[in-house]
């Protein structure tokens, strides 16, 4: 007896089960199977082009309703693009960024809030999604890579999750500079060891003369102090990751202070950071260094487009 095996070359459509996955029959032997093939967007059944329309607007500074008007996409299918690419984004950053040879990293924080400000989260009684939030940034100086970012309150819960991320992301020594909060110099020497040479540098500000609430007080100077290992002195600097503080908010209208297009919720807030970080990384071409930070990093040949980003961090 001759068995023949079929290699499925002619597959065609054949309806979908009940969990909306594409069905497929082969016309050659019949027999039928689910598509189980990655999906760079889930289920959503909007096209590639208008996903990287709406996503390439969006990380450019602009708002879901201003996407909205523009893409003739409903405000309610862009957040759902935002949770669904923002999963694959954040699962493929914590699976790809890995054996990174970091020599000089900065760490710091970024102040946004999700829903309305802590003081009016706490007079409400809203949830503990409500209120401030901070998302700790770990860049590389040289090749401007984020190593990690983590989302949460300004505490020691937070920093150590970004430390061990740290840790594990990178291999070898490397200079860690930090400003001079408490829970970097507990937790660092602690969670890096002797991986790490630690210094922070604390800025010293002039007595304003009136109160400001967005800009601080005048810089009058710095102190340099090495609290972990041996680290260059001269090098303790936290300048590169502060100016990277701007590119967050230029590039993610979540974080344009005096607007109502903050996140509304803290889903789509971690969402939403996490496709800025992968593109970042992986699309967008530093104008310093004349590439994408992958690139200078060895974590990629090129500067991909959303599209390859999309794909790969499906899986595909």
């Amino acid at each position: 007896m001759i068995v023949r095996a079929c290699q499925h070359t002619e597959p065609k459509k054949h309806g979908r089960d009940r969990k909306g996955n594409q069905r497929l029959r082969c016309k050659l032997c019949g027999e039928t199977w689910t598509d189980d093939t990655p999906k760079p967007l889930g289920n959503m059944r909007i096209s590639m082009k208008d996903a990287k329309l709406a996503l390439g607007m969006l990380l450019e500074g602009m708002s879901v309703r201003a996407t909205e008007r523009l893409t003739g996409l409903h405000r309610d299918t862009i957040c759902d693009l935002i949770l669904t690419v923002g999963d694959n984004c954040q699962r493929f950053l914590d699976t790809q960024i890995r054996g990174v040879e970091a020599k000089d990293v900065q760490v710091d924080e970024i102040w946004s809030f999700v829903g309305c400000k802590e003081r009016t989260a706490s007079y409400k009684g809203y949830g503990e999604d409500s209120g401030d939030s901070w998302t700790v940034v770990a860049i590389e100086r040289n090749t401007k890579l984020v190593i990690a970012h983590q989302v949460g309150e300004r505490d020691t819960t937070t920093v150590c999750t970004l430390l061990q991320k740290l840790a594990d992301f990178t291999v070898g020594r490397f200079q860690l500079s930090t400003d001079g909060l408490a829970a970097y110099k507990l937790n660092v020497p602690f969670m890096l060891r002797d991986r790490v040479d630690f210094g922070v540098i604390i800025k010293q500000y002039a007595s304003a003369q009136k109160t400001t609430r967005y800009s601080p007080a005048k810089i009058i100077g710095t102190k340099r102090k090495t609290r972990f290992g041996n680290p260059d002195e001269s090098m303790i600097s936290t300048s590169h990751v502060e100016r990277f503080n701007l590119t967050i908010r230029m590039n993610n209208r979540r974080f344009t202070r005096l607007t109502n297009a903050h996140s509304k919720s803290l889903k789509h807030h971690k969402a939403m950071q996490a496709i800025f970080f992968a593109w970042y990384n992986f699309c967008r071409k530093h104008e310093t260094i004349k590439q994408t930070p992958a690139m200078a990093s060895g974590l990629a040949e090129k500067a991909w487009t959303i599209t390859q980003l999309l794909e790969r961090a499906a899986g595909k």
